[in-house]
């Protein structure tokens, strides 16, 4: 298989690695140990026999692009609608977002305009619909976190994030790397890594497979880890309603870079449990996105197998519910989250 130049390297054949580090003390001071040690395919994967084609940095026309210099090239190349739609959405979301994510927020409007976003999506991204053993990810030797690199409010990732609380798969293995624009950290690896700046973009060492369009990951999600059930048709397909109608409700919460986030990360990732649909869930998701901040991402949807965990940790099987490492924290009302977030991570802490 051919290998292609990405950024500064050479990606290749894959090379599995160690062990996820335990709960709760994933170290993230430096993400080169564990991305450095994954080689990538080249420009195709085999998917159970069938072959998902990748494309190198001079043929980036996916309309899952949020890069505006590349929706140009796209419309001026034939690309989907769509794509032009999100170059001219996103600033004129960000003239209407609200203003200081972190200032004081009309409670009634930020829970109404979520929940209506949650009805634009249902039914997806609510429940899981595998049994509890069949969440297990199982390859040879010892499974190997994913890595998500995405943001909030890209109606492209969102299809991920919801056939990921679907499928129900195991937090250990799910990575989630927030990716909002005037991201300070990691834009850059995405683009090191894959060659392109563009997402969602999922790594899967397990399988040593890297993709980047969000049906193409959806289909390696429920070929590879759903046991012969198939994506719905909701899950492939965003139309405006459906697709766009959380983005401009939500008018581009967790979409752009805190200006007041704090540059240094923290040492250990912090760990939050969500499920996709959730309309408190994804106000403390939007946050943690505008913060640049990576966490372990435990889908607890209706069904979950990691209900018992959720109610043992926080008495209650409500989300959200986060799990500071650095601090201790252990908290879940969202509102109070959102107040931790903004106070313990931003620059001036």
């Amino acid at each position: 298989m051919s290998s292609f130049a990405s950024g500064t390297r050479s990606l290749s054949s894959p090379q599995i690695v160690g062990p996820p580090p335990p709960l709760f003390s994933v170290k993230i001071q430096s993400f080169s140990p564990l991305f450095s040690s994954i080689r990538l395919h080249g420009r195709a994967s085999s998917i159970n026999g069938k072959w998902v084609r990748r494309k190198t940095r001079s043929q980036a026309t996916s309309a899952d692009s949020d890069d505006p210099v590349i929706s140009a090239r796209n419309a001026q190349g034939g690309g989907g609608p769509s794509t032009s739609f999100l170059s001219v959405l996103c600033p004129l979301l960000k003239l209407f977002s609200g203003g200081d994510p972190s200032g004081q927020r009309n409670d009634a409007l930020e829970v109404a305009t979520s929940s209506l976003s949650t009805l634009a999506r249902l039914p997806w991204g609510s429940r899981s619909v595998m049994r509890s053993k069949d969440g297990e990810i199982t390859v040879s030797g010892p499974p190997l976190p994913m890595q998500l690199f995405e943001f909030e409010a890209c109606p492209f990732c969102r299809r991920v994030r919801e056939a990921m609380t679907e499928l129900d798969l195991l937090s250990k293995y799910l990575y989630v790397y927030p990716c909002p624009k005037g991201s300070a950290r990691h834009r850059e690896l995405v683009r090191n890594l894959g060659g392109k700046e563009q997402f969602p973009f999922l790594i899967d060492p397990n399988t040593g497979v890297s993709i980047y369009e969000s049906g193409d990951i959806v289909n390696y999600l429920f070929e590879k880890y759903g046991n012969g059930t198939n994506p719905s048709a909701g899950l492939l397909e965003s139309t405006l309603f459906t697709g766009w109608m959380p983005t401009i409700l939500r008018a581009g919460r967790g979409m752009t870079l805190w200006e007041k986030a704090r540059q240094v990360q923290p040492p250990e990732m912090l760990e939050l449990f969500s499920y996709e649909n959730n309309p408190y869930a994804r106000i403390v998701r939007e946050a943690l996105c505008e913060l640049e901040l990576p966490y372990i991402l435990q889908n607890v949807g209706e069904g979950s197998s990691r209900e018992k965990i959720l109610m043992d940790l926080s008495g209650s099987k409500e989300v959200p519910f986060i799990i500071d490492p650095n601090t201790g924290a252990k908290m879940g009302d969202y509102k109070k989250i959102l107040d931790y977030l903004f106070q313990t991570y931003s620059s001036a802490a």
